[in-house]
């Protein structure tokens, strides 16, 4: 119908006109095959101590158990890549990612503006705005909006952004055109897997949680990391990027231009010796508005520790 199709033009206008760099949409239905793989991670136990993913799978599998009456999920993507790097080679690394302000808050008020848009273009239209905030498979609902394709890291790909980017969600009551989920575009590429230091990139698009650095530093909430991965850290600190920093698609990026997540001078100058000495009222102050203080300070202390 043509207002399906101008409604769904106006909204992908709209939403690049906030700052996203794509906008994608499909149709609220179930997520069969994908929730396939998520119960086979599942037991597999590569969830770790991800305890949350065994709960409200039904959720994750059926968007209308989450959101009633959805009949669209719109997706979006946010470019984080960063033009600046720490400057102190020698510093503990922590994921690009973490460099600017937490990108919840970020994403979620332009997803916000965005539904209020909709708001006024469309009568009786009412939403609900996810980032990374709920039982949603966010990979797999970006890759039905023909945003990118999840690659064997289990990330979302995308042509022109690779994968440092930021996805959320616009659940909304009302129908739309849909785009067509992308293509696979890995190929017989295995660098991720082959590049992972830890091992933690199984086969068939999974990571095991229980070797992966980024969840062992970050959502690891014991004071154990296994003492046989210490030789393979390579000064990883917070997160890591080294399947992504491998990845072909992600060889010539252009840094994004979001001033929201412009890198924290103050942390990006932070030297090795700054970092080995920083005390709970500096953690507080620095991380104020981070991504890094989800590892809290006791977490990063343990993970100082065990770079040392």
């Amino acid at each position: 119908m043509q207002h399906l199709s101008t409604y769904t033009k106006l909204i992908k206008q709209e939403a690049l006109k906030l700052g996203f760099n794509d906008c994608g949409i499909s149709k609220a239905e179930m997520l069969s095959d994908d929730f396939k793989i998520l119960q086979t991670w599942l037991a597999n136990n590569y969830h770790a101590g991800l305890k949350y993913m065994e709960r409200n799978t039904d959720k994750r599998k059926d968007i209308n158990k989450l959101v009633d009456g959805a009949k669209s999920v719109i997706s979006v993507i946010l470019n984080y890549y960063p033009s600046e790097r720490q400057k102190d080679p020698a510093a503990p690394v922590i994921s690009k990612y973490a460099l600017g302000p937490d990108y919840h808050d970020v994403v979620k008020k332009k997803l916000i503006r965005l539904m209020e848009y909709i708001r006024t273009i469309i009568p009786g239209a009412e939403g609900k705005v996810f980032v990374d905030s709920a039982p949603i498979l966010e990979h797999a609902w970006a890759r039905r909006a023909g945003l990118g394709w999840i690659g064997k890291n289990s990330l979302l790909i995308t042509k022109k952004f690779g994968s440092f980017i930021f996805i959320g969600e616009l659940i909304v009551n009302i129908e739309l055109e849909y785009d067509n989920p992308s293509s696979d575009m890995c190929g017989n590429c295995r660098k991720c897997i082959i590049s992972c230091p830890t091992g933690a990139i199984t086969e068939g698009r999974m990571v095991d949680a229980n070797k992966c650095i980024s969840y062992l530093t970050i959502e690891n909430k014991t004071d154990i990391i296994p003492e046989e991965l210490r030789e393979r850290f390579i000064n990883r600190v917070f997160g890591c990027d080294i399947c992504q920093d491998i990845c072909p698609w992600n060889k010539k990026l252009d840094p994004h231009k979001t001033e929201e997540l412009k890198p924290h001078s103050d942390l990006i100058s932070m030297t090795k010796e700054q970092w080995y000495s920083i005390n709970q009222d500096q953690f507080k102050v620095l991380f104020k508005n981070s991504p890094i203080k989800r590892a809290k300070f006791r977490g990063l202390i343990r993970n100082l520790s065990f770079l040392r």
